[in-house]
């Protein structure tokens, strides 16, 4: 089977995603484009594919439908409506739930068995949506979880003490919103902990600035993209390439009955296990909390 992706939703999110995978070294053959207005992605395809003379990777970039998820290994979902200023990631439940069961039946209609990457907000209820209308196994359904929030994590960290983000293990987990969290007591730099970098304050700052970040992005251009763009392509190679690397993306945790991001290892399975670090007392009630206000919001999409 070639490497096929298919990106459902070719806005801001998704051509960021698509530009990135075309700037970076992958195993993607091909990608097709899908989108509700068929004109202007054709003209996304035609930009990008003339970029492949500079491009370090042969990318065949074309229009397609549905019937392109047959034979796909990843079908990414990028669709729906953008969080605008003042807005939360909750606030666009209804909006882009809407559209979620139409789009995944069209995809399953096609006879698609591979992985589903899905960055739509509000992420972790339309990645647990996307699990129970499609069927898949739940290691083939995965959300773009905190992985954005863990490099924005890493860089403010890298900021401070002048280390590089990559020898940053530090994790944002929980809810893809405002419930997130920082597992402090398990953050580390050259395996010493991060309470011999930063003091207690400078913690707290920093988390308060990656839960806000988005809507101070927000705030200045009226969306965000290229993060998501990169983790995304992260993620589509750790699975095309069977990586087996450790990402903070947004799986179905079975004792709960809800998709949330904890670190787990990403391979050509898709998810092949979640880990769930140790927490503290304090990290253990705000786990706790981020799962009871994605419930909360499942069954407000349930229910209806």
């Amino acid at each position: 089977m070639k490497n096929k992706v298919v990106l459902i939703g070719c806005g801001n999110v998704g051509m960021s995603y698509a530009y990135a995978l075309l700037n970076q070294q992958t195993y993607v053959d091909e990608l097709v484009l899908i989108d509700i207005n068929k004109e202007r992605i054709e003209g996304e395809a035609m930009d990008l594919n003339h970029c492949l003379a500079y491009s370090p990777s042969r990318v065949l970039v074309k229009v397609g439908d549905y019937e392109d998820c047959k034979d796909a290994r990843i079908v990414v979902i990028a669709a729906g409506a953008k969080q605008e200023v003042g807005e939360t990631r909750m606030d666009l439940i209804h909006k882009n739930s809407k559209i979620f069961k139409s789009i995944i039946d069209s995809i399953m209609q096609s006879g698609f068995t591979g992985i589903f990457l899905v960055a739509t907000n509000p992420l972790d209820v339309m990645t647990y949506l996307t699990l129970k209308y499609s069927g898949l196994d739940s290691s083939r359904v995965i959300g773009s979880g905190t992985t954005l929030d863990t490099a924005r994590l890493r860089y403010l960290i890298s900021e401070k003490i002048d280390v590089c983000p990559k020898d940053i293990q530090a994790y944002v987990i929980g809810e893809h919103g405002d419930s997130e969290f920082v597992s402090w007591s398990n953050a580390t730099v050259g395996l010493k902990n991060i309470g011999e970098f930063l003091d207690a304050n400078t913690c707290l700052k920093i988390e308060e600035e990656v839960r806000n970040s988005a809507y101070e992005i927000i705030k200045r251009k009226g969306a965000t993209y290229y993060g998501i763009g990169m983790c995304l392509v992260r993620i589509t190679s750790a699975i095309l390439e069977d990586k087996k690397i450790i990402l903070s993306v947004s799986s179905y945790d079975r004792e709960n009955d809800v998709c949330i991001s904890t670190p787990a290892v990403v391979d050509a399975s898709g998810v092949r296990e979640k880990i769930f670090i140790p927490l503290n007392e304090d990290e253990t009630k705000k786990l706790e909390n981020s799962i009871e206000v994605i419930k909360s919001a499942i069954k407000e999409v349930i229910d209806k």
